[in-house]
């Protein structure tokens, strides 16, 4: 055991490790990034205790990271991202739902020849949800990121009963590019499922950013989800014009959530569930560790392992590894991490409060081989890990 740590009444097991790591985007789930650390400590210290909480921010691998906290998990047939069926996750545990929009409406599900930032859509999220309200749940969870949408949470809207009309008081078509001035006129929410009034909606993102403007959801997500410049102009006045439209339905309020924290998430979804469906913003490590139980598995612990793919600036604000630490760290718990490429200094490290990182671009520089063969260098890296801090 590192000097340093602290066991008060023998509670703590000085050879407990909790791993409390996301995923390796691309090459590992946050389960298999687990499971490779704990083979490559238990290689070096075969007694380690080892415990393993993978985690997620929101974004894609949400519901994976609460099956495998002891949530059941849940199937359902929805509407994907182009309209077309895509089978779709979520989880529940009593009255409480894990809902990750990404399962319906990710940009996962598409390939990149098959990139719609027009007209995509969030109606199967919206399904998702109900589904949630129709399995008796009292607590949602809505994790959103990883979208392949830009339109505001308008199909999710509009799978929950509420009518978005043309001037000649028709449906406009899917996507945030039928969301112009050109298309919409009003918006008709009176038909939204009731149960969202006594439901807790929690909107749990890593982002903050507003719904439009040059840090709004088409500006700064758009082109990855394969937008043009000129469908980005397009996509942040369409959302404008949308914000503009809800308010005549439900007044002032309207416009101003639109600069509301987490407006922008995921292609504007975050605004659609802030402002028709009573949804609450919270940054979704800090409500995942909550719902996951990470507090009392932190209690446990003596060294608590995170990571994810790439540390590096954007890590610091809201994402997985940094949320694990602040919490660790307030708790008086040592955390190292683990990574696939590293790019943030020491003192970065520091600040977050991670006492060091393994990266398994030090074993293996070529990007391309080191995502191949994630798991065996993860194993590696983890024994190395193991021998300094074990």
């Amino acid at each position: 055991m590192c000097k340093g740590y602290e066991v008060t009444d023998g509670a703590v097991d000085p050879r407990r490790v909790l791993i409390a790591a996301d995923k390796f985007k691309g090459s590992l789930t946050a389960v298999q990034v687990a499971e490779r650390v704990a083979a490559g400590l238990r290689s070096v210290r075969p007694d380690v205790v080892v415990e393993a909480l993978p985690v997620a921010d929101g974004g894609d691998g949400t519901v994976a990271a609460a099956v495998a906290a002891g949530f059941s998990r849940r199937e359902l047939v929805v509407t994907g991202p182009v309209g077309e069926p895509v089978t779709a996750a979520w989880a529940l545990r009593g009255d409480t739902a894990v809902v990750e929009m990404a399962e319906a409406s990710g940009l996962q599900l598409l390939p990149p020849d098959r990139l719609a930032p027009l007209t995509s859509t969030t109606y199967g999220s919206g399904e998702l949800l109900r589904a949630a309200l129709d399995a008796g749940a009292r607590t949602i969870v809505f994790g959103v990121g990883g979208s392949a949408t830009t339109d505001g949470g308008a199909g999710m809207l509009c799978a929950l009963g509420a009518r978005l009309l043309s001037s000649a008081g028709a449906p406009v078509g899917p996507g945030g590019g039928a969301l112009s001035s050109s298309s919409l006129a009003s918006a008709d929410l009176s038909g939204l499922d009731p149960r969202f009034g006594s439901v807790d909606l929690i909107l749990a993102s890593d982002v903050d950013n507003p719904l439009t403007g040059p840090k709004g959801a088409a500006a700064v997500y758009g082109p990855q989800k394969g937008a043009t410049p000129a469908d980005v102009a397009a996509l942040d006045a369409a959302l404008a014009h949308y914000a503009s439209v809800l308010s005549g339905a439900v007044g002032p309020r309207a416009l101003s959530l639109a600069d509301h924290p987490g407006a922008g998430a995921a292609g504007g979804i975050g605004y659609g569930a802030l402002v028709a469906l009573g949804a609450r913003f919270r940054p979704g490590i800090e409500v995942l560790l909550e719902v996951l139980g990470f507090a009392p598995a932190l209690a446990r612990a003596s060294l608590v392992i995170t990571g994810e793919g790439s540390l590096d600036a954007q890590t610091l604000h809201g994402k997985a590894p940094a949320g694990v630490a602040a919490a660790a760290r307030a708790a008086g718990k040592r955390v190292v991490a683990v990574c696939g490429r590293l790019a943030l200094s020491p003192d970065a490290l520091a600040s977050a409060g991670i006492a060091r990182a393994y990266a398994l671009a030090d074993l293996e520089p070529d990007a391309a081989r080191s995502m191949a063969s994630a798991g065996p260098l993860l194993e590696r890296v983890a024994a190395r890990l193991g021998r300094d801090w074990l």
